[in-house]
């Protein structure tokens, strides 16, 4: 019998110089402070990861961690009750990792500023006891020639940390989360590890940087809407922008404003599962377009990747099948309430919780409307329905016996049925992301209008660029809102995180 050998125990562990706490006044310097803490461990963990694939010994472990922020406060100080967020429930200590403080400074110190203003405390930054994966220590882009991972004589889990999915979840947005006693309370929706798996989602399902992605966010179902999106787009990029500074598609395409267009980067040989299109404006105001295709499950696995860049809105642009006689092919409905048969969410936010239509959101889309197609009061009704919107996860749900789906939908008063968009708003709810749908009606399965040959082609022709321009007009409205407006206290518990 061959004779095994095994590795001896890895003893020594090799981490950076400890850091030592720091407290800050001014968010901006706090948030500087966790860039050059963030820069060092990951540089360390690149550097030694280097070393070994270089053919270094394989006999130590190497560890670096997440920076940390956390705020004490003594007292019970009452902000201004009109604010959803920037303020902490009760006394206490509550903290929070961070990862790629580059990507989310203008969110960080913005969270920061209100803490420090709301309650008069410091912030404290250092070194939290979680280990930064390896994985998520690369800088985008970098690639591993198998070559070198096979110089590493050892398991890479042996050597370095890894994900570890037993602490990456959403047990702080659903309200799950139970703090162990004398452990500091949550100050963000969610921990650094999560953030990380988040971003390398993105990255692979829309073929685009996370850096790229806008603070308000379309969604769509079909490919139409991109198609003039880009059209759009490119139009702006050659009348100098008009505001925008820059347009990139999946591959990190980037188009510049000018004439002749110029762009940069490669488009990948083929699309992605969900291709994402910025429109981008300073500060990521612009707008991103994701096309999410068919389904539930396409719907949430998105949005649970997108709501860690914290966008400010997000909304629903796609078909539907229209349920009343009163109905017409393109005819617009935009959602007031939903019913949820996907039940991709089931497990997270249970169907019993209501997702209330937010005000503002509304007024934006109804305005949008109105000023895009002409029509106001009473005309508007004409072509557009306010109801209730209900999203199946079966979609030959007409094959199966009537008496059933239509008496369902018939005693909820839904007016449109569709794949993807009460989830979309259950996911904005969950993570406290304000929402909206608006959709067009592309056939009425209930009274046997459907669309025939040709009429499809002249149909989106003629509908996918207003409906487009509505939902872009709706966003450009939102943009002007103050953003302390626009984040509802509709979607914050009872014991809400600080930050937003």
């Amino acid at each position: 019998m061959e004779k095994r050998i095994y590795p001896q125990a890895i003893e020594t562990l090799v981490m950076p110089e400890p850091y030592a706490r720091q407290s800050f006044d001014d968010a901006g310097e706090a948030v500087a402070a966790l860039k050059v803490l963030y820069e060092r461990n990951t540089k360390f963990l690149r550097d030694s990861f280097s070393a070994l694939a270089a053919g270094g010994g394989n006999d130590k472990r190497y560890r670096a961690f997440y920076p940390e922020v956390s705020v004490v406060t003594n007292s019970f100080t009452q902000v201004d009750s009109r604010q959803a967020y920037g303020h902490l429930p009760t006394p206490g200590q509550f903290s929070t990792t961070i990862t790629q403080p580059h990507l989310f400074e203008s969110y960080l110190t913005e969270q920061l500023r209100l803490i420090m203003r709301n309650h008069g405390v410091p912030v404290i930054v250092s070194e939290s006891e979680t280990p930064i994966p390896l994985h998520f220590a690369f800088l985008e882009g970098t690639y591993v020639d198998s070559a070198a991972a096979e110089r590493i004589r050892r398991p890479i889990r042996d050597l370095f940390d890894v994900p570890d999915l037993d602490g990456t979840d959403d047990q702080i947005a659903n309200g799950t989360f139970e703090v162990a006693l004398g452990d500091p309370r949550p100050l963000a929706p969610f921990t650094a590890q999560r953030i990380d798996y988040s971003l390398h989602r993105l990255t692979h399902y829309t073929a685009t940087s996370p850096q790229h992605f806008q603070n308000f966010v379309l969604f769509t179902n079909y490919q139409f809407y991109i198609d003039e999106f880009c059209a759009m787009a490119r139009e702006l990029m050659a009348k100098g922008g008009e505001g925008y500074s820059e347009f990139v598609e999946p591959g990190n395409v980037v188009t510049r404003p000018g004439t002749p267009l110029l762009s940069e980067g490669t488009a990948p040989g083929r699309l992605p599962q969900m291709p994402a299109y910025h429109l981008k404006r300073p500060d990521h105001g612009g707008i991103t377009m994701v096309n999410i295709g068919v389904g539930p499950s396409n719907a949430k696995t998105i949005t649970d990747h997108v709501a860690v860049l914290r966008p400010h809105a997000w909304l629903m642009l796609g078909h539907c099948a229209g349920l009343r006689n009163t109905q017409a092919l393109g005819d617009y409905v935009l959602a007031h309430a939903y019913v949820r048969e996907d039940h991709v969410l089931d497990d997270d936010l249970p169907v019993w919780v209501p997702v209330p239509a937010l005000a503002e959101v509304q007024v934006a889309l109804e305005e949008a409307v109105a000023e895009v197609t002409g029509l106001s009061g009473y005309d508007l009704k004409r072509i557009m329905r306010t109801g209730t919107v209900a999203t199946i996860d079966n979609r030959n749900w007409e094959l199966r016996d009537q008496r059933g789906p239509v008496q369902r939908l018939s005693q909820s008063r839904a007016i449109a049925l569709d794949m993807e968009s009460a989830t979309i708003a259950a996911n904005g709810f969950r993570f406290r992301v304000p929402y909206g749908t608006l959709l067009c009606v592309s056939d009425k399965p209930l009274h046997g209008e459907l669309k025939l040959p040709g009429m499809a082609t002249e149909f989106y022709k003629r509908q996918v660029a207003q409906h487009l321009t509505i939902g872009i007009r709706a966003m450009q409205k939102l943009a002007e809102m103050p953003m302390e407006r626009l984040h509802s206290r509709k979607l914050r518990s009872f014991s809400e995180t600080a930050f937003q």
